[in-house]
């Protein structure tokens, strides 16, 4: 028998909530809202315990985000993941500039990746203080966020969960060390522009007032 969209998606949470209580994995709100997102997406419940944040990071997101802010992703798998309609209709934008004609140049002529100059691009365009940064794919772009934040950009938060084997690990345990701006990570090698995705969406629901359990 099918069922209503709805139904699944509410469905699927109530397992997810149950599953967690099961596990002893406690998450308090509002974090509680994007690891469940997470765990919606990967079906994976190890992210209850990679996912850590800066303290007022989530509120931090929120608040952006009702600000009608501007979120900047490393690539496109991010930024196609992200909820634009939601994002509309809180007065935002979507922005990834790996393609640029200027970046892939500067990329090019100075032997770097397109992902960190990307992140710099979106310093010159203005875009990067009060906004959300979101990192799936590319430790070098996480890298590139955190000299830029140390030259004196702000972003209103930094959602840094690149995967892989070299230098993810590493670029987010280098985030975790800022002070100066709030910021999202998920430990160790595990992470993804799906995991990204997710958290910006998660966000998203909660700037709306909208359950994860809403369609």
């Amino acid at each position: 028998m099918s069922l209503h969209p709805h139904a699944i998606a509410s469905e699927s949470f109530q397992i997810i909530r149950r599953s967690l209580a099961e596990r002893g994995l406690r998450v308090e709100a509002p974090l509680a809202a994007v690891v469940e997102r997470i765990i919606h997406t990967t079906a994976d419940f190890e992210f209850a315990e990679l996912v850590q944040i800066s303290p007022g990071a989530i509120e931090a997101g929120v608040a952006a985000l009702q600000a009608g802010c501007a979120v900047i992703t490393d690539v496109h798998m991010v930024r196609v993941g992200i909820s634009a309609q939601r994002l509309s209709r809180l007065g935002g934008s979507l922005h990834c500039f790996i393609d640029d004609p200027s970046v892939r140049d500067l990329a090019a002529a100075q032997g770097g990746t397109r992902s960190a100059q990307s992140m710099r691009r979106a310093a010159e365009q203005g875009l990067l203080d009060g906004s959300i940064v979101a990192i799936g794919n590319a430790p070098t772009a996480l890298e590139a966020i955190i000299q830029l934040v140390d030259a004196g950009s702000r972003p209103a938060l930094v959602i840094g969960v690149p995967v892989g084997f070299v230098g993810a690990a590493e670029s987010k345990a280098a985030l975790a060390q800022v002070t100066q701006v709030p910021w999202l990570v998920t430990v160790g090698r595990k992470g993804g522009s799906t995991i990204a995705a997710a958290a910006v969406n998660a966000l998203l629901r909660l700037a709306v007032g909208a359950g994860n359990d809403e369609l």
